[in-house]
C-alpha cells in the first residue's frame, strides 16, 4: 500500500483540498452556511447586471428563428477561444485534448470542437455514436464508462480507445481479445478525490469521483497487489494508457501533485505511453470566483512529466479532458418571468424554465448568475427568490450555495411578467443533464450565436415527441 499511503498524505489540510473556501451566508431572511468552492457571496454580490454575452436586443432578434423561451444560447467565438486555450496546454511529449462531451453533447457543439482539433472523451457507447454522427472517427474517441455494453467489441475493433474502469471490465476486454495483444487503457481510483462540494477528499460527495466512497475506476490496491497485472498477462492484452480523475480546481500545485502521483501508476506498466489526467479545470461562473490559468497549471504538469522522463527514460504523452472549461461560460439559458408571487417572507420570480433545463442548483446547490433584462429599465431593484416552473418544491434556481434544499435570494433589476432572465454559466451540465420532460415540459431549443448571425442547432421538442414511443 506504499502508493496509497503517499496519496493519503494529500489530506484535506494540503493541496487536495480543492474546494475549501471561507464559509459564507447568502442574504435574505433564510440564512445558512455552506462550503461551496467560492469566495464569500451575498444576495448583493451575486447581482448580475448584464449577461456574459447576450443582450435583450439580441434575444428579440433570435425569437423569430428559435421560437418561444426557454432556449439555450451558445457563443461560437467563446467556444472557439476556449478550445484554442486548451490546445495550448503546456506539455513535454505530446498533447491530446479530449472534450468531455457529457458536459454538452449537442451535435452543433461537437462540430465546433472537431473543427478546432479537439478529440472526444465519451461516457457511454451511446455518446460514442453521437460523436460519430458529428464527424469523428472511432480513433478520435476515448470511452470511459460506468456501463460497458456489448457494443464495445465492434467499436474497439474499429479503433475506439477503451479505458477499462473496473476489474470486471478489464476481464471483459480480455475475454473479447484474448491472446491478441490488443491495447487498452485502465482507469484507476487512487484512493482520494477532488472533494467536490465536500470538505473531505475521501468521504462521499455527489461530485467526488475518487476515494473509497467512489465506484469510479479500479481501486489502487488492485494495482499495487498485482491483480491488474495478473489479468493483463492472463489474457495476453496490453495496457497503453493510464487514466486518473483525482484533481479539479485551479491550483497549479494541485495539478503537479496529481501528475506526479498518476505517473507513478505508469511505472507499474512499461507498455504505457499515455497518461490521461482526467479532472475539471475550474471556471468562475460568479463574481470573485477564480478560473484556471491553463498555462500556469500546465507548466507544473509539464515539469512532472519531464522529471519522470529523467528518472525512467520514458516519454509519456499527456491527455486532458476538459468539459466545463470549454463550454460552461459559453452557454446560457434564456428564460422569461412568467409569474410573480409574494408571501410574508419572500418575493418569487417564477420562470418558464427550471430544473427541466438547469438541474445543477437543485442537485448540488450550484450557483448560476441570473440576469433580469427588463423591457422597461427603471433602475429599481428588489431581492427575490428565483424558482422554476415544475410542480416540485426543489425546483429552485437560487439555492443557498452548496445547499440545494435552502432558499437563497438575489438582488436583481425589478422584473415584470414577460421580462427576460438569462441564466449564465449554463453551457456545461445543463442541457445534457436536466430533468427533461418532467411535468411533460418539452425539451428546449438550442441556438449558436456569433457576431452578426446565429443558427438553431436543436429545435424545440414538439409535445407529441414526448410520448411517441409509448404503446
Amino acid at each position: 500500500m506504499r502508493l496509497l499511503s503517499l496519496l493519503l498524505l494529500l489530506s484535506p489540510a494540503s493541496s487536495f483540498t480543492f474546494s475549501q473556501p471561507p464559509q459564507f451566508r447568502l442574504g435574505g431572511t433564510c440564512g445558512g452556511e455552506s462550503t461551496l468552492p467560492s469566495p464569500s457571496l451575498s444576495s448583493t454580490s451575486l447581482r448580475a447586471t448584464s449577461s456574459s454575452f447576450l443582450t435583450a436586443a439580441q434575444l428579440d432578434a433570435l425569437s423569430p428563428s428559435v421560437g418561444r423561451t426557454p432556449f439555450y444560447a451558445y457563443s461560437r467565438p467563446g467556444l472557439e477561444a476556449s478550445a484554442a486555450s486548451a490546445l495550448r496546454f503546456p506539455n513535454a511529449y505530446g498533447l491530446t485534448v479530449r472534450y468531455a462531451m457529457k458536459a454538452c453533447p449537442t451535435l452543433g457543439i461537437l462540430r465546433v470542437f472537431r473543427e478546432a482539433g479537439i478529440k472526444v472523451d465519451a461516457s457511454s457507447v451511446f455518446e460514442v455514436t453521437r460523436a460519430l454522427r458529428a464527424g469523428y472517427e472511432y480513433g478520435d474517441i476515448s470511452l470511459s464508462t460506468q456501463e460497458l455494453s456489448g457494443e464495445f467489441v465492434e467499436m474497439v475493433e474499429k479503433g475506439l480507445k477503451l479505458n477499462c474502469c473496473s476489474l470486471n471490465q478489464l476481464r471483459q476486454f480480455g475475454e473479447a481479445f484474448k491472446g491478441t495483444g490488443k491495447k487498452c487503457g485502465i482507469r484507476i481510483n487512487p484512493g482520494v478525490g477532488s472533494g467536490g462540494f465536500s470538505k473531505s477528499t475521501t468521504g462521499f460527495s455527489k461530485t467526488n469521483v475518487g476515494g473509497p466512497t467512489s465506484s469510479f475506476g479500479i481501486w489502487v490496491g488492485s494495482v499495487e497487489d498485482g491483480t491488474v497485472k495478473q489479468i493483463v498477462e492472463e489474457y495476453g492484452i496490453e495496457v497503453e494508457r493510464i487514466h486518473t480523475h483525482i484533481g479539479s480546481g485551479s491550483d497549479p500545485e494541485v495539478w503537479k501533485q496529481v501528475a506526479v502521483k498518476s505517473l507513478e501508476f505508469a511505472s507499474y506498466f512499461p507498455t504505457v505511453t499515455s497518461l490521461n489526467l482526467g479532472g475539471g479545470y475550474k471556471v468562475g461562473r460568479n463574481p470573485g470566483e477564480p478560473s484556471t490559468d491553463l498555462q500556469e497549471c500546465g507548466s507544473t504538469v509539464k515539469a512532472a512529466f519531464e522529471d519522470f522522463n529523467s528518472k525512467t527514460g520514458r516519454s509519456i504523452s499527456l491527455e486532458i479532458e476538459p468539459g466545463t472549461f470549454l463550454v460552461a461560460n459559453n452557454g446560457a439559458l434564456v428564460s422569461r418571468v412568467q409569474d410573480i408571487v409574494e408571501t410574508s417572507d419572500y418575493k418569487f420570480y417564477k420562470l418558464d424554465s427550471g430544473m427541466t433545463d438547469v438541474l445543477r442548483p437543485s442537485l448540488y446547490g450550484a450557483i448560476h448568475p441570473c440576469t433580469v433584462l427588463p423591457r422597461e429599465e427603471t433602475g429599481e431593484e428588489e431581492e427575490v427568490v428565483i424558482v422554476g416552473h415544475c410542480c416540485e418544491s426543489g425546483d429552485l434556481l437560487t439555492p443557498q450555495p452548496g445547499e440545494p434544499e435552502a432558499l437563497g435570494t438575489r438582488v436583481t433589476a425589478k422584473a415584470s411578467v414577460g421580462d427576460y432572465v438569462v441564466v449564465d454559466g449554463s453551457g456545461a451540465y445543463c442541457s445534457g443533464m436536466s430533468t427533461k420532460n418532467y411535468n411533460s415540459f418539452p425539451e428546449a431549443a438550442e441556438v449558436m450565436v456569433w457576431e452578426g448571425g446565429h443558427e438553431v442547432i436543436r429545435r424545440r421538442q414538439r409535445p407529441e415527441q414526448i410520448w411517441e414511443n409509448e404503446l
